[in-house]
């Protein structure tokens, strides 16, 4: 430990002056205004892992943006790990609520702000000073293979496509992943399982244009109006959602799984005053706890439709649409449960208008194991570096790549994540505590370490 420390302490400010110089890479997948800087991106993390000292580093194309792959094959009798991670980042909108601009990162109250920050630049990033560190002082103790992609943020989907046609290239004994978070830097965890994902948008049509409210309103249905009556029906007075079949299949947890799920540290009045809020809202008669790890949901991501200008237009709309996510928990699949929805927004329609529903992508929940020689790697190496035991817990968000792992690659995942929930994933002003970097580096040595003295 205190030679990783050392290494750390030498190299503190090159660490975060090349994470800076990564962050400013504005590689936002969604938007194809961004495209040249997604693939500078991939060729700055390729030209990093070399640094680093991996070997057959590749940036491998694909239908959309590239894969970055290297290696580092030390002896083929020993245990492979498999990092994952993706370059790729979020939209930065709305930049007006930014403090500081997205691809300008700043440090300030010993955070970094930037997009990107902690989803999955800086978590990603680790690993390859991680391995540097190990590659330098010479204590790497099994094999190594990254894949960081740059499509993670609007579904992964030529991941799958790529890992069918490498699977000996990314043959591996275990998947490591940090794109999760942990209770806190004082209550460190595990996460042992995460959603699953049902993403689609939905149309509503009325007239066939735009029409003058005072002319036609009252005499023709208003899309906007019809579709947010649609939206609000979807939930009841409980907050339980209301399709048909949505529940059918849902894995229901046991008293004593719910006890040990709800043991880990909480405090509903500083998670209020975090976000701003009242009062919590969600599914009655579960914990805030469940109802983010273990209860599927249904959210509406965007909305729009009509005159948003300035000024006023009275304007009965043609047309209204909304983006929707739906998370989904073990026994629920993508598929069964975008048709599921798909037929009831399309029953619940008033013959007035015309509905069309377009899924976007998707992915299926995963529970990992938490008896196996990674997950208890993982254990032993968080509880070194930060001097008391993980606390196993469930994620809210979905990595769908992590279900294709284990189906094409058979191979399990280790979900060992160093950001915090309060870090505005996918909101203006990400953030990344320094200590959580510099923390990662310091600790995925010693997973690799006891994943290696384990697997004797």
């Amino acid at each position: 430990m205190e030679q990783i420390k050392q290494y750390i302490e030498q190299h503190r400010d090159r660490f975060l002056d090349e994470l800076f110089e990564l962050l400013r890479f504005p590689s936002v997948s969604a938007d194809p205004k961004y495209k040249d800087s997604v693939l500078k991106t991939a060729d700055f993390v390729a030209g990093k892992l070399k640094q680093a000292g991996a070997d057959n580093v590749e940036v491998c194309p694909t239908a959309g943006y590239p894969i970055v792959y290297g290696e580092k094959i030390i002896d083929a009798t020993l245990p492979t790990v498999l990092v994952y991670g993706h370059y790729d980042v979020q939209p930065p909108d709305p930049l007006e609520l930014w403090k500081t601009p997205p691809f300008e990162p700043t440090f300030r109250d010993g955070k970094i702000y930037a997009r990107g920050a902690c989803d999955d630049k800086g978590q990603f990033y680790m690993h390859v000073k991680a391995f540097e560190l190990m590659m330098e002082t010479n204590t790497l103790p099994c094999n190594i293979k990254f894949m960081i992609e740059g499509e993670e943020e609007v579904g992964s989907n030529n991941l799958g496509i790529f890992v069918k046609a490498n699977k000996e290239k990314l043959k591996a004994d275990v998947v490591l992943i940090s794109d999760t978070s942990m209770i806190s830097m004082e209550n460190p965890s595990l996460e042992t399982g995460l959603r699953g994902l049902s993403y689609l948008e939905v149309e509503v049509v009325g007239p066939n244009r735009d029409l003058h409210s005072g002319v036609y309103g009252g005499a023709v249905a208003n899309p906007i109006t019809i579709l947010t009556k649609m939206i609000a029906s979807l939930h009841d007075e409980n907050n339980h959602i209301t399709i048909p079949g949505f529940y059918d299949k849902v894995l229901v947890l046991s008293d004593e799984e719910k006890k040990a799920l709800n043991a880990a540290p909480y405090n509903e009045a500083e998670y209020k005053t975090d976000l701003d809020v009242e009062e919590l809202w969600g599914e009655k008669g579960y914990s805030t706890f469940e109802r983010i790890g273990t209860r599927p949901t249904l959210e509406v991501n965007g909305i729009w439709g009509g005159y948003i200008g300035e000024g006023a237009k009275t304007v009965l709309p043609s047309k209204a649409n909304a983006k929707i996510s739906m998370r989904l928990v073990p026994n629920q699949t993508s598929a069964e449960i975008t048709k599921i929805f798909t037929d009831h927004f399309e029953k619940i329609a008033p013959k007035s208008v015309k509905v069309k529903v377009t899924p976007h992508h998707g992915g299926e929940p995963v529970v990992t194991p938490t008896d196996s020689i990674a997950y208890k790697a993982a254990q032993q190496a968080i509880t070194e570096s930060f001097g008391k035991a993980p606390i196993p817990t469930r994620g809210g968000g979905s990595i769908p790549i992590v279900a294709l792992f284990e189906a094409e690659l058979g191979i399990k995942t280790v979900l060992m994540g160093f950001g915090l929930d309060s870090d505005a994933l996918h909101s203006p002003n990400e953030k990344y505590d320094i200590f959580n970097y510099y923390k990662g580096i310091e600790t995925l040595p010693l997973f690799h370490k006891y994943y290696a003295e384990l697997s004797k």
